[in-house]
């Protein structure tokens, strides 16, 4: 019997762990902050477990939602506790898991007020598990908010020096893209009939909305989800929120934040309201491009080596929009493969900033010089890390970009927009080589040169930072070897969602 409570719940014992570690959190004293700690990342760590189970439990060849939990929440109003998960959301789903016990170990480095910090970290985990699994948009709207209280909270009182600053903005972003796309929601449960917010329901009726209604409901959509993603010129928060946030936080933030709003317009928005989807598609291409290229070239010109990060993630970002307004299957495989890359790529990054600002307390990149010499561990890794970030064939970052670029160079015959997306898919792949520059540039500064005699007793990178970082390495590389590990995955879900949407916006 306990069995068939595990298994028939699978996805609720993900998102809830967390919750279970919150209440024992609560009995624990604030002074024992070492039980605190490893409660923390014990907790974390079954959640990995479970979502590695769920690899399990998933069929890779079956396009369908899986392991479907269904009860009756407010029925009056058809408000469902509806879960599931397909090819698109289980790789996002152990991303989550991954990252955040990860980065559990990886906030070791917070020295104050460390039981609340755990309390809210663990919160955010929840939050962010719950987004990628909800088939109800209520729920999903419910999981979206409880992911902005906690990462609130955590960036403004364990930041940097502008941390309120940073905190206030991040709010007052996300809370107006909320509340748009909650009024969103709305117009599509009375335009439904007023009975259901179950998102698969909602796709079938789809069909009988019209097209100037879907246009107002996707942009009402897009708002919440292009700040989160973040759309240029929605993209300012995200530089302030990741230079004050403690490292851990801004694993979380670029690893796993950043992925929910490209995730709401794949599972949202192009199944519920299709002909809005494609009518946005050559403007959705367009901020694609600048993501990337504006992007890459605010990067390149950063001092402080997490806010190079930041800018980055803009850049990157930039593919996910790119793959998804092409509506092609190796364009849709390229944005989902993208997220996840960038999951791990950025999430290694920011644990590695961290490493060098814990002990130099700065992380100006002219501060340094010849520390190769001092950390020769470190530097490999970081450069390691760079170079997949960059692109290099090999590691996973190449796939994402390459797929993306592909799939929206002939986009899908629905759109007949060829020649714009060619000119589009040309000038992003100079953000290619931006990115190349910035990154190299970034480690010939740091680790080569003269060596600067005032880090002469800085020690090299310890084995808790390697440990955090090394499972991402292995990723990068396995992925970049054999992408099938995800596509294999991902491709049936993608297939079905493509055809989907298609045949809703008048066949293929």
């Amino acid at each position: 019997m306990l069995e068939t409570v595990f298994t028939n719940h699978l996805l609720s014992w993900i998102v809830f762990t967390p919750v279970i570690g919150i209440i024992v959190l609560f009995f624990i004293p604030k002074e024992k902050t070492r039980v605190i700690q490893w409660t923390s990342v014990a907790f974390t760590f079954i959640a990995l477990l479970f979502s590695a189970i769920l690899l399990y439990q998933v069929s890779p060849n079956n396009p369908d939602i899986q392991l479907k939990e269904f009860a009756e929440w407010v029925h009056q109003f058809g408000i469902a506790y509806f879960m599931g998960v397909d090819g698109i959301s289980v790789p996002l789903v152990v991303l989550t898991t991954l990252l955040s016990f990860l980065a559990a170990i990886a906030s070791f480095s917070v020295k104050e007020r460390i039981k609340e910090y755990y309390i809210l970290y663990l919160l955010l985990v929840t939050g962010m598990l719950g987004v990628f699994v909800s088939l109800d948009l209520i729920l999903f709207y419910f999981f979206w908010e409880v992911v902005l209280v906690p990462m609130y909270f955590l960036i403004g009182i364990w930041g940097g020096p502008r941390r309120e600053y940073a905190a206030i903005k991040f709010f007052l972003y996300t809370l107006l893209g909320s509340v748009v796309m909650l009024l969103g929601i709305l117009a599509l449960f009375f335009k439904g009939g007023a009975d259901t917010f179950n998102m698969l329901e909602l796709g079938v009726r789809a069909k009988s909305f019209s097209l100037n209604f879907q246009i107002i409901v996707y942009l009402a959509l897009f708002l919440g989800f292009a700040i989160k993603v973040p759309v240029f010129p929605f993209h300012t928060w995200l530089p302030d929120a990741h230079v004050e946030a403690p490292t851990a936080i801004s694993v979380l933030l670029a690893g796993v934040l950043l992925k929910m709003g490209g995730y709401g317009i794949l599972r949202v928005s192009y199944s519920i309201v299709p002909n809005g989807a494609l009518w946005f598609a050559l403007p959705l291409a367009v901020l694609g491009l600048i993501n990337i290229v504006y992007g890459a070239l605010v990067a390149m010109a950063q001092k402080d080596m997490k806010k190079l990060v930041a800018y980055s993630s803009v850049s990157h970002m930039g593919y996910v929009l790119l793959g998804i307004a092409a509506l092609t299957y190796m364009g849709f495989n390229g944005a989902v493969l993208q997220m996840f890359n960038h999951g791990i790529i950025t999430g290694a990054l920011f644990l590695l900033v961290g490493v060098i600002y814990d002990r130099a307390h700065t992380r100006g990149i002219d501060d340094f010089g010849g520390l190769a010499k001092r950390m020769p561990i470190y530097a490999g890794i970081m450069s390691f890390s760079c170079l997949a970030s960059l692109g290099l064939p090999g590691l996973s970052g190449f796939v994402g970009e390459f797929f993306s670029l592909i799939g929206a160079f002939k986009p899908s015959s629905v759109l007949n927009m060829d020649f714009a997306f060619k000119a589009i898919v040309i000038a992003s792949a100079t953000g290619i080589v931006i990115t190349a520059g910035y990154f190299l540039w970034m480690l010939q500064r740091i680790f080569m040169g003269a060596e600067n005699k005032k880090w002469n007793e800085l020690r090299d990178i310890s084995f808790r930072e390697i440990f955090t970082v090394a499972p991402l390495m292995i990723l990068m590389l396995a992925i970049g070897i054999w992408p099938r590990l995800l596509v294999d995955i991902m491709n049936p879900a993608i297939v079905k969602l493509v055809d989907y949407v298609s045949a809703l916006a008048g066949g293929m």
